[in-house]
């Protein structure tokens, strides 16, 4: 390791030596790798808002968009126009209107719709670099927005970024489940804690009469958490402010946190700090 004192494992970790290097002038508090088995669960949308909750209680955040050939984080925030500063000694992390650091690819990108064609050890690399090479500073969370599924980008982070917990994203489908449950299994095969999962798209809420609405059956959150073996740190409607506000780059506008998301932040912080 390259500087084990800046590493948020450090205090837990009973390595002489692991595969994890850092940048001295880095000093990442907590790292929280946002994961789901299957994509369009709404994944970067999550990652997103945990990091605008966690930056509207005073804390200083960044992203790290480590979904490659898919990245989605600087529009949500409407920063697909920005430039990096790129110096001697790394990258700076672009930054939100609230203030939120973001490394993506389409950062680096001539345009947002550009394809990145490569293959899996380029795409790893990549990520590895945005740990590396990334000039961070002092952040108390880092949000990494991983990929879906259980290939080369989830195995990198976990063996060469020192997270120290993640969380999984799912929907109420009970083909969703199993397939989360992989990737929580592969957390577990790493070592790596796993906080809980969020269930996304749990509910709607009718417009008329503001009932809440299960289309999947009451309790499917609670018995999708039981299956895969987790906590259930909270469920989600489907929105359609949040839906307009992500479309529009202004998801930190959604910064009026629901009571109901505000308390998932709460039981991801709890959770970190046992």
């Amino acid at each position: 390791m390259a500087n084990c004192d800046s590493c948020p494992s450090k205090d837990g970790c009973n390595k002489d030596s692991c595969m994890v290097e850092n940048n001295p002038l880095n000093q990442v508090k907590n790292i929280i790798a946002v994961m789901s088995g299957k994509g369009g669960v709404g994944k970067s949308t999550i990652s997103s808002l945990i990091a605008c909750e966690l930056k509207n209680r005073g804390y200083k955040v960044g992203i790290l968009d480590a979904d490659i050939t898919g990245s989605s984080i600087p529009r949500l925030f409407g920063m697909s126009n920005r430039t990096l500063e790129i110096t001697e000694d790394g990258i700076y992390p672009a930054q939100s209107v609230t203030g939120v650091y973001v490394m993506s690819m389409n950062l680096l990108t001539e345009y947002e719709e550009q394809a990145v064609v490569w293959r899996g050890p380029l795409i790893a690399g990549a990520v590895k670099q945005f740990w590396t090479d990334v000039i961070w500073g002092d952040l108390d969370y880092l949000i990494v927005d991983m990929p879906p599924g259980t290939g080369d980008v989830p195995l990198t982070v976990m063996q060469s970024i020192p997270v120290t917990g993640i969380v999984m994203i799912s929907t109420p489908q009970n083909l969703v489940s199993m397939i989360v449950s992989k990737a929580v299994d592969m957390a577990r095969k790493m070592n790596v804690k796993v906080l809980g999962v969020i269930e996304n798209m749990s509910y709607i809420t009718c417009p008329e009469c503001n009932k809440k609405i299960e289309v999947f059956g009451e309790n499917a959150a609670q018995r999708a958490a039981q299956k895969i073996g987790i906590d259930l740190l909270g469920e989600l409607p489907l929105d359609n402010d949040l839906m307009e506000l992500s479309d529009e780059g202004r998801v930190e506008l959604f910064g009026k946190m629901k009571e109901d998301f505000k308390s998932i932040v709460d039981e991801i912080i709890n959770k970190m700090n046992k």
